[in-house]
């Protein structure tokens, strides 16, 4: 009799450690799927969280790099045009949807001596100004059928599709500037403008094009536009439209020698009192 109670219980201790073997496998099998997704899904969060870190990468590497290269090592403040240029550079805008046949023009402004007049005007009083300057902008980049592609302070970089039309909108916003001074605190605003060929063919071209508009405005006065060779030949045919004579100049970043056009701008009657003789 006692060697059946024996065998029961060993029997039903038996079946006891083959369930408990049973549960570990199955729970280590689950265990390491369980393991796997979860590899699976940090996998996919770090991943996530690298597309978004190498955007900002590149543009604090670009930042650092253009700043060096374009100002040395003491560089401390960069121009609108600049910033602007380098924004593009980094971020692409698509500027192929502007026009049909993909060829865009560019147009970078921005006031010359900002910072001086800023110190001038007091930060509230600057404000004001770049408020009216921005309005002004803005108007006839509109009415001549452009986009502002980036603004930023006092400076922009626009976009147009027919070259005449942004030499245009920027005599009109030299002539604004120009007829009433006084409201406009007396600022001079230096334009460069510059056609490119089919921004659709590659980032080279389109790369190439913005820097080429950032060089020519660079290169212009305080109330000066300044068009590339290629503007002066899209705009031959526009009566309304004359250039002085070509500046033969080296080009920041570009190999040889470029000829840039003056606009003339529509001559202004002096308002300055007469002293008769006598």
């Amino acid at each position: 009799m006692n060697d059946v109670i024996l065998w029961i219980v060993a029997g039903i201790e038996l079946a006891a450690i083959i369930a408990l073997g049973v549960v570990l496998i199955v729970s280590r099998r689950k265990l390491k799927h369980t393991r796997r997704a979860l590899d699976r899904a940090l996998e996919s969060q770090q991943r996530r969280k690298r597309r978004g870190l190498v955007p900002f990468a590149i543009r604090t590497a670009f930042h650092t790099t253009d700043l060096l290269i374009n100002k040395g090592f003491g560089a401390t403040v960069r121009n609108s045009v600049e910033d602007l240029a380098g924004w593009a550079k980094v971020e692409r805008p698509d500027l192929a949807r502007m026009t049909a046949d993909g060829d865009i023009v560019v147009m970078f402004s921005d006031i010359e001596g900002s910072t001086a007049r800023n110190e001038e005007l007091g930060d509230r009083g600057w404000v004001k100004l770049l408020e009216k300057h921005n309005k002004l902008i803005c108007k006839h980049v509109a009415d001549h059928g452009g986009h502002v592609v980036k603004s930023q302070g006092d400076g922009y970089m626009i976009a147009f599709s027919d070259p005449a039309q942004a030499v245009r909108c920027g005599v009109k916003v030299q002539e604004a500037l120009l007829e009433n001074p006084d409201r406009w605190d007396r600022i001079r605003v230096r334009m460069g403008i510059h056609v490119g060929n089919s921004v659709r063919r590659g980032d080279d071209l389109f790369g190439l094009n913005v820097a080429m508009a950032a060089r020519v405005a660079g290169q212009a006065d305080g109330g000066e536009i300044l068009v590339s060779e290629p503007v002066r030949n899209a705009i031959d045919s526009a009566h309304d439209l004359t250039l002085g004579a070509p500046r033969d100049v080296e080009l920041k970043g570009m190999s040889g020698t470029f000829q840039l056009y003056p606009v003339t701008l529509p001559v202004q009657p002096d308002t300055t009192p007469s002293i008769s003789a006598g």
